[in-house]
């Protein structure tokens, strides 16, 4: 299927959306930061991203306008998964760059859903 990145710099999360991805046949690398998550992108060409927002350092935010106002990385589908539930997150997260916001906790359906929608399947 397609090689996901997930960014969380918790490891509960990771470990995770690691399970609900594999299981559905993905191939899932880690990044736990912003700044590991752009260095990844760019050394490991994932699909699609599944990005955390409140990190240490570079936060998802930052992350994902990064990648997504590179001209090498625009093309890569950024999904912003974050306990930030408010509508000015999603919007603010739009406007970085992410293709769609799922809010924490998340049911592993919705995931898998909004993967396939920014992947085409």
């Amino acid at each position: 299927m397609a090689r996901i990145l997930v960014v969380d710099d918790s490891p509960t999360d990771v470990a995770y959306l690691k399970t609900v991805l594999s299981k559905a046949g993905h191939e899932v690398i880690e990044a736990s930061g912003g700044q590991d998550a752009i260095t990844q992108v760019r050394e490991r060409h994932p699909d699609c991203i599944v990005m955390d927002v409140v990190m240490p350092g570079v936060n998802g935010f930052q992350a994902t306008r990064t990648l997504s106002k590179s001209p090498d990385t625009a093309h890569i589908p950024i999904i912003v998964v974050s306990s930030k539930s408010q509508e000015t997150d999603r919007l603010w997260a739009m406007r970085q760059g992410a293709r769609d916001y799922i809010v924490k906790p998340l049911r592993d359906s919705e995931l898998l859903s909004k993967v396939g929608d920014v992947l085409g399947h």
